[in-house]
């Protein structure tokens, strides 16, 4: 951490927990945005070994997978295989399966971790906040009292206690 400086150049007493990590995935590092020559990281994960790709389960149709730049530990997202966009793009069978392993997911974590809650979305399109917006993912986010703290408010820096590789063994083995 840092003291900052204000427009005066006089110390304003705040503290600075500097994370410059986050504005490349900001800038669209691992995005397949346009005029970037990322694929698909969706299409790319489940080409992966589980371990590489973090996953943590491979369905038929849809796989669950860490979420690299999580919100809380335990953040997944539930993917279809396909490359489509939209909920309504999904056939019933993938629709299904996203739901059900969704359940499985929350229950896992339970298992895990004993969340108090958990935040469930998915943002459709790119002005409602997704960050591949043509690849249709479920996030899947634990919740405890106190994990909105001063950190990701002031700080806009997350604290994960734990390696994502490490999460990512612990969720699998109690899948």
């Amino acid at each position: 951490m840092s003291n900052s400086i204000d427009g005066a150049g006089m110390p304003d007493g705040w503290q600075r927990l500097w994370a410059p990590h986050r504005l490349e995935y900001l800038r669209g590092e691992n995005r397949p945005l346009e005029g970037n020559d990322v694929a698909c990281p969706f299409c790319r994960i489940p080409t992966l070994s589980d371990e590489e790709g973090l996953i943590v389960h491979r369905g038929t149709t849809a796989y669950v997978v860490m979420n690299l730049y999580p919100y809380n530990p335990g953040h997944l997202l539930i993917c279809a295989y396909r490359h489509v966009p939209d909920l309504t793009d999904l056939s019933d069978e993938e629709r299904n399966e996203i739901s059900q392993l969704t359940a499985h997911a929350m229950k896992t974590i339970r298992t895990v971790s004993n969340p108090e809650g958990f935040n469930l979305g998915m943002n459709q399109g790119t002005i409602s906040g997704a960050g591949v917006a043509e690849h249709i993912h479920q996030h899947v986010v634990p919740r405890w009292a106190g994990d909105a703290n001063f950190m990701p408010i002031i700080g806009k820096t997350k604290v994960l206690p734990q390696l994502l590789t490490v999460t990512r063994a612990e969720i699998a083995a109690a899948w």
